[in-house]
């Protein structure tokens, strides 16, 4: 069983919009580990777009490999794939929709506009369901 939502520190929040940015025009991805059955982040690992692309994103395999690798070390879980939506909402398109290949939550962030969004998605088949997100003890949906 695991949670229905997701928690990150306000720090890792910070983190993830950063990064975000730094990987404009393109969209940046990466993967969250920590306890799944609390659903529960406590580390964000930034990974390559190996796609290069404003658009879509595809882990870099060289990448996710590593990243799996060091988060089975450290004694933790893949509990979010995370990707940035440059000039969009943060609610999956249908390419992620298609592409959601982990049965883990996604976290995607939105560049669009001055405010910067973080919402968490559970996708199933082509379904997607908006979950809860706490940030640093807030809660946002």
């Amino acid at each position: 069983m695991t949670a229905d939502g997701l928690t990150i520190p306000a720090s890792m929040a910070r983190e993830l919009v950063a990064y975000a940015r730094s990987e404009l025009p393109y969209e940046a991805c990466g993967l969250l580990a920590g306890d799944l059955e609390s659903g529960v982040a406590s580390t964000f690992h930034p990974a390559r777009n190996a796609m290069g692309s404003p658009y879509r994103f595809d882990i870099d395999a060289g990448d996710l490999v590593r990243i799996l690798h060091g988060i089975e070390a450290d004694g933790q879980e893949l509990i979010a794939v995370f990707h940035s939506h440059p000039g969009s909402a943060a609610v999956p398109s249908p390419t992620d929709l298609r592409e959601a290949h982990y049965p883990v939550l996604q976290l995607i962030a939105s560049l669009q506009g001055p405010a910067k969004v973080l919402r968490a998605w559970r996708i199933a088949g082509t379904t997607a369901r908006e979950v809860t997100l706490r940030i640093g003890g807030a809660i946002s949906s």
